[in-house]
């Protein structure tokens, strides 16, 4: 089986040829910058995780606690249904759905994208697990999450039209960092992941064996 990060490598092996090296060296600048500012650091092992309630892609309202009272929660912070990356993450999430769920937890992907963009991010992936809409990346936040696209790089991503003001329904140009939590039913961070380069994520195949540890 393919893992995650194999499929990151064959897609940045592929992006080389078609980017430009002044954008690629500009993404890479910005990857730099955001890793020696103090943005999007994430919340740590054995901190509680701040409760929340938002709308999935069919607008249900879902709350972070009343999910954990049957069991942990993976929770996934992406950027958008435009970013190549999340869209692989989440389908390798998709995949091991059943083992995670054998291990009685749930799945919960997040992003800043309206309902109606998360939508056909679902859809598009197949997804049959929560995803949410964080307008204004407000929970992201209070994760420590949130950090804000460089001029030059909001630049790029305008001629790329990935329009995140139409997704996010804001022309702020702050991300979340893709991060990665498990939550025990207590609302503690038994495992995280962060990291500030998007391509760098937590292999799904070893979340869900961190999963498994917390069961035996």
């Amino acid at each position: 089986m393919t893992t995650m990060r194999q499929q990151f490598n064959e897609y940045i092996e592929k992006s080389k040829a078609a980017l430009p090296e002044e954008t690629r060296n500009k993404m890479s600048k910005a990857i730099q910058e955001l890793e020696d500012s103090n943005e999007g650091k994430g919340l740590r092992v054995g901190e509680d995780a701040p409760d929340f309630t938002l709308p999935d892609a069919k607008g249900s309202e879902v709350n972070l606690y009343d999910v954990l009272e049957n069991g942990p929660v993976i929770l996934t912070f992406y950027r958008g249904g435009w970013c190549p990356y999340c869209n692989l993450e989440l389908q390798s999430y998709q995949a091991i759905l059943e083992d995670i769920h054998a291990e009685g937890a749930e799945l919960m992907a997040i992003s800043p994208q309206q309902p109606d963009a998360s939508l056909s991010t679902q859809e598009k992936n197949d997804l049959q697990f929560h995803v949410l809409s964080d307008e204004g990346n407000q929970i992201a936040d209070e994760f420590n999450l949130v950090y804000s696209l460089p001029g030059y790089l909001a630049e790029i991503y305008k001629e790329k039209q990935f329009q995140l003001e139409e997704r996010n329904g804001d022309d702020s140009y702050t991300l979340p960092v893709a991060a990665t939590y498990i939550i025990t039913k207590d609302g503690k961070i038994a495992y995280e992941y962060t990291k500030a380069d998007y391509k760098d994520r937590a292999e799904p195949s070893e979340v869900l064996a961190e999963l498994k540890k917390l069961n035996k």
